[in-house]
């Protein structure tokens, strides 16, 4: 089975099971990461799940949607790699990506 790598905002790594078709944030919230918010479940509408994509894995994802950009551009601790969990559709081919839980806004 493929996997998810997540580091919360406290440096703490977790090795989560994943499945195609779900999303990075849907993966998270399953695994039992409490820490990502995802206030609007994933309608893309908040930034609330926001993390931050490793940058050695950030070319390997579907470009961000221009709405998605919008709410990116709203947060001061956006880096080039942030992205929001709700909007990366995980694919085998990600196993092993790793991203981290960005700092609240």
């Amino acid at each position: 089975m493929a996997s998810l790598i997540v580091t919360t905002r406290e440096g703490d790594t977790y090795d989560l099971a994943a499945t195609s078709g779900l999303s990075v944030m849907e993966i998270v919230r399953e695994g039992g990461v409490d820490e990502l918010l995802a206030a609007c479940g994933g309608c893309l509408s908040c930034a609330t799940c926001h993390v931050v994509v490793d940058s050695s894995q950030a070319a390997f994802l579907s470009p961000a949607s221009d709405d998605e950009e919008d709410l990116l551009d709203g947060l001061t601790a956006r880096v080039p790699t942030s992205r929001l969990a709700c909007q990366i559709q995980f694919e085998d081919r990600l196993d092993g990506l790793r991203v981290t839980i960005a700092p609240e806004a």
